[in-house]
């Protein structure tokens, strides 16, 4: 079967919220979604940081729906779809505090848990096997995924760049979720949502993270993933 878009649900209505959308993964994310016309708030630990990145990303080149702000609770009480952009070190504690207002929503975990030492990056071991098992122990009333591990941040928020040359892997046990984040994904021009497994897998796609890192310091790039034969 080759990858076929026109098989994922219509996502164009849907609001997607970025928790930590004010560092450089969620902000880029924030802007490429805005650009493909997804109507986007952006969350922070407090609104007026919040509030202060929408406006930066609202004014940017070719966006053309607005983009709302605030902190990381109103942000999880607006999306339809809520992405976690959080930095790792935080993801617990943001989560758990965000399980009354993300129940019964699409999560959408992008952490990668990794550590750093004069041998470069390399994956952490987290108790419940991923970040994105985390965050499913964390929001068991919430439907979790996991997507958007590989995009490169700077290519995200770099304006002159009209096409993401990638593949998201998107892993979940609920399936129409999974669609969901698919179809969000392959809104950005040039970036194809592809299913890779139940959420048990995400481990390994987190980890991979380090890899891809030590790729792009050695050929001094932004590389990013393609699945072949689809």
């Amino acid at each position: 079967m080759t990858f076929d878009p026109s098989r994922l649900p219509d996502v164009s209505a849907l609001t997607v919220a970025i928790l930590g959308g004010t560092g450089p993964q969620g902000r880029g994310l924030a802007y490429r979604l805005a650009r493909a016309g997804q109507a986007v708030v952006i969350g922070s630990r407090t609104a007026p940081r919040g509030e202060r990145a929408a406006a930066e990303v609202g004014a940017l080149p070719a966006v053309t729906v607005p983009v709302r702000g605030g902190a990381n609770d109103a942000a999880a009480a607006l999306g339809d779809v809520v992405i976690a952009a959080v930095p790792w070190e935080g993801h617990a504690e943001t989560l758990a505090a965000l399980a009354e207002p993300l129940a019964g929503t699409i999560v959408v975990d992008c952490v990668n848990p990794l550590g750093f030492d004069e041998r470069g990056p390399y994956p952490l071991v987290v108790p419940e096997g991923s970040a994105a098992e985390q965050a499913a122990a964390l929001l068991p009333g919430s439907r979790v995924c996991a997507a958007f591990h590989h995009v490169s941040a700077p290519l995200l928020a770099d304006p002159a760049l009209d096409l993401m040359d990638l593949d998201v892997l998107v892993l979940g046990d609920d399936r129409a979720a999974a669609e969901t984040v698919q179809a969000l994904a392959t809104r950005i021009p040039g970036m194809r949502g592809v299913y890779a497994g139940r959420l048990r897998n995400a481990h390994q796609v987190e980890a991979m993270t380090a890899n891809l890192i030590a790729i792009n310091r050695r050929y001094r790039t932004h590389a990013g993933f393609r699945v072949t034969g689809l």
